[in-house]
């Protein structure tokens, strides 16, 4: 099938990715957390630009913004999310729902464009997405709790004026699939040369609190052979996963210490307690049972010197494979607009496609992040590629909904 010569307005891409970047920003990036003034502002303007764009928008019970074109399908939906991290970046989310935006307008009928509320993950583990196909309960909604300020999310549902409204479901029957763009959040692209990234899949992450329970006593008077000290069997835990992992993990295994928290923290005092958050992440569910198994013998040695040691897991993702004919469209279309500048490479970061790939067909399209950077407020793409990664996208989506 020949590709379509769709071609889009990338001056008028730009402006509403800038215009977006106004709603919170912090620097050269955006604080815009979910539910905030800001944020449900920056939503209804998002309704606008769907309005103008020939869409009909609304914002649900949980905060998805959702803008439908005319006619039952077969259509594609195109989108991301718009809230952000905590004085992070302004394209992390927010070019998936604007390239959904400007690839509506350029393509024409057969699009729908969404933004997911909290894909960043304030209130509970992707919230919008997971109410969209049916998997986020009542019950999940009285759970959740803003991590940084303990607001419970049924608070800040009624104070952002949500509450009440119904929450809107995937439509079976309705989409050919769901495609998401987004920053790579990473220099694999940007160390090639490359310009354009087909996601193959998005990684399972496996995230844990390793807990040690020892004595707490006088920093200057316990003798060293007497100390039970849990500081002290945590970075030792730590060090052992540093030489055991890279013996056994997969090429693009990786592996966080996000925070290592002692009881009670203080200078002059042995710590009787410690606390380890930790995460790992790969595509292949058999190499995460690998590591994870490895971790267990490596806590159950921890558990047998002078403290106590347990694992606790906190949540498992389950890898999700890209549709592989979708990303046949995509790397179509990027081979003509970037001819050999573009990779099939798997996503080491969780997104919504995840959950949609579930329920539908789903792929993703990566753009360069310049020098690696995300979750930061010098996170940042050339207009060129935005630009450039929109007409990619534009290109794949026509050629999907004419197959």
């Amino acid at each position: 099938m020949p590709l379509s010569n769709v071609s889009i307005d990338g001056k008028r891409l730009l402006a509403d990715l800038y215009k977006l970047r106004e709603f919170g920003t912090y620097k050269t990036g955006v604080h815009r957390p979910t539910y905030s003034k800001v944020d449900m502002e920056s939503r209804a303007w998002i309704c606008e630009r769907m309005r103008e764009a020939g869409l009909t928008p609304e914002i649900d019970g949980i905060g998805n913004v959702i803008g439908r074109g005319e006619g039952d399908g077969p259509r594609v939906l195109l989108g991301s999310h718009t809230e952000t991290q905590p004085y992070a970046g302004w394209l992390d989310g927010a070019l998936g729902v604007m390239y959904g935006l400007e690839v509506a307008r350029a393509v024409g009928r057969g699009v729908d464009v969404i933004s997911f509320a909290d894909e960043e993950g304030h209130y509970s583990s992707f919230p919008g997405s997971r109410s969209y196909i049916g998997a986020f309960s009542e019950a999940d909604i009285d759970a959740g709790r803003n991590k940084y300020e303990g607001v419970s999310m049924r608070e800040a549902l009624a104070a952002a004026g949500l509450a009440g409204r119904r929450r809107v479901a995937f439509e079976p029957g309705r989409y050919k699939g769901y495609v998401e763009a987004h920053i790579e959040q990473g220099d694999t692209l940007e160390s090639t040369g490359e310009k354009i990234g087909i996601v193959t899949s998005i990684v399972g992450i496996w995230a844990y609190r390793i807990t040690f329970e020892g004595v707490q006593n006088h920093a200057g008077t316990t003798r060293m052979a007497i100390r039970r000290d849990a500081g002290l069997a945590a970075v030792k835990l730590v060090a052992a996963i540093d030489a055991l992992f890279p013996t056994i993990c997969a090429e693009r295994t990786v592996w966080t210490v996000g925070r290592i928290t002692l009881d009670p923290g203080a200078g002059s005092i042995i710590p009787g307690g410690a606390e380890v958050v930790f995460q790992i992440r790969d595509a292949d569910i058999e190499v995460l049972k690998r590591m994870e198994a490895a971790l267990e013998g490596l806590v159950a040695e921890a558990d047998k010197g002078p403290c106590r040691a347990a694992l606790h897991n906190v949540s498992r993702s389950t890898p999700s494979l890209m549709d592989a004919g979708f990303q046949d469209a995509l790397e179509r279309a990027a081979e003509r607009f970037a001819p050999g500048l573009h990779q099939r490479m798997p996503s080491g970061a969780g997104h919504d496609a995840q959950w949609l790939a579930r329920v539908m067909p789903a792929a993703m399209l990566f753009v360069p992040s310049i020098g690696g950077i995300s979750h930061h407020w010098s996170e940042n793409t050339s207009d060129e590629d935005i630009v450039l990664g929109c007409q990619v996208m534009a290109t794949a989506i026509a050629e999907i909904l004419a197959s």
